[in-house]
């Protein structure tokens, strides 16, 4: 991918040269508060206007992307942003410097064009790391242009600024670690240490996350907050369960029992079916993928995989339950029925109705002999004096 000639230039003047309005900056801005309303630098406490201010001074900040071993779905979803659309992105709000996927060169000029990258933009890029990394047998079983994978890993992210694992692959190994794991797959942190590394799991995860740590640091320099485990908390600071559509009736205790049956499509809790929601930490149930309405796994009535979650996704099999709420619930047993039966009065109880009953009876009817024996006391009183002197 060739360097554009107009890397250097900020964001905003890269916008106002391909003809993009301010209006149009200002609906990625309220695209991006919208997806970060905290945990970010860049969006706290601020409005689009606020945050298309700082984006716009920024320059684009130099990207290298390298592919290890993935399905490159993470590349897919990346392509499938439309506000902005992935060449307002690459061209406009990045410089996208080197991706095997999205570039047309090959062979002798791929190898070229990532040299050039590193070597121009050294101590400053933004290392984007999609797939694991085999360790095994000194990583022969992956290469790129004959060296091995991990030894690519190394060089390019010993020159880097920061490095953005994003999949879960990158993250902590994915798909190819799941056991046995043959090829020793593991994450990018467990080979780089001395660098300031951001995960972004998911399978894939929302491209939007990512656009909002690029943004954080061409904005600031620096990586947003992250948790433990190195996932920005503005995009994995809840569990999905937090505000899943189906949550009323995990609470109501109504389960779906299998798929396709009448509880199933009426939008019923999927926690028997082995949803992991109350343990994933992610934001799939409000920020949903491709700007469609219920485009994710549990939308599309299938139960969460974990994918967020270095303990879950490939470690437990899909349809086993989890541990919700700190016990091993056996729904619907351990909830509330949906219907209770009604109760019965016995002798003794009716009793006690019977005498409360008359004891309230008793008090109204002597309340309405005082009443009545107060009104004709005043009646009399006006007959005797009808001029009321």
């Amino acid at each position: 991918m060739a360097k554009d000639a107009n890397a250097q230039d900020s964001i905003a003047q890269s916008l106002k040269n391909a003809g993009y309005s301010r209006r149009d900056f200002l609906q990625l801005c309220t695209t991006l508060v919208a997806t970060a309303p905290m945990g970010l630098a860049l969006t706290e406490k601020a409005t689009p206007a606020e945050v298309a201010k700082a984006v716009g001074k920024a320059k684009k900040p130099s990207v290298v992307w390298l592919h290890f071993q993935d399905c490159t779905g993470c590349s897919e979803t990346l392509l499938r942003t439309s506000k902005p659309d992935v060449a307002d992105l690459i061209i406009n709000l990045i410089s996208l410097d080197y991706h095997e996927t999205l570039m047309v060169a090959c062979g002798q000029q791929a190898e070229d064009a990532l040299n050039s990258a590193v070597k121009d933009n050294e101590g400053k890029f933004v290392l984007v790391v999609e797939g694991s990394i085999p360790r095994k047998d000194q990583g022969i079983y992956m290469k790129l242009g004959g060296k091995p994978a991990i030894d690519v890993l190394k060089d390019v992210g010993s020159k880097a600024a920061a490095i953005i694992a994003i999949g879960s692959c990158a993250s902590w190994g994915g798909v190819p670690s799941a056991d046995p794991n043959p090829t020793d797959a593991v994450g990018v942190d467990s080979i780089i240490t001395n660098k300031p590394i951001v995960n972004i799991p998911g399978c894939p995860p929302n491209p939007y996350t990512l656009l909002g740590v690029v943004l954080e640091f061409a904005v600031f320099g620096k990586l947003p907050a992250c948790d433990d485990l190195k996932r920005p908390k503005f995009a994995y600071d809840r569990v999905i369960h937090d505000h899943c559509p189906r949550r009323a009736h995990f609470d109501a205790g109504r389960f779906a029992e299998t798929f396709g049956s009448p509880s199933h499509r009426q939008g019923w809790c999927l926690f028997k079916l082995g949803c992991k929601g109350p343990v994933t930490h992610a934001g799939c149930s409000t920020r949903h993928f491709n700007e469609i309405p219920d485009c994710w796994p549990i939308g599309n009535g299938s139960p969460c995989f974990g994918c967020t979650e270095k303990s879950i996704a490939f470690r437990v099999p899909l349809f086993d339950r989890v541990d919700a709420h700190g016990f091993t619930a056996t729904p619907p047993d351990t909830y509330a029925p949906i219907n209770s039966s009604i109760g019965k009065f016995g002798a003794g109880a009716a009793l006690l109705v019977g005498l409360a009953g008359g004891a309230i009876g008793g008090a109204s009817w002597a309340a309405s002999q005082k009443l009545a024996s107060s009104e004709e006391t005043i009646a009399d009183e006006a007959k005797s004096n009808p001029g009321g002197k």
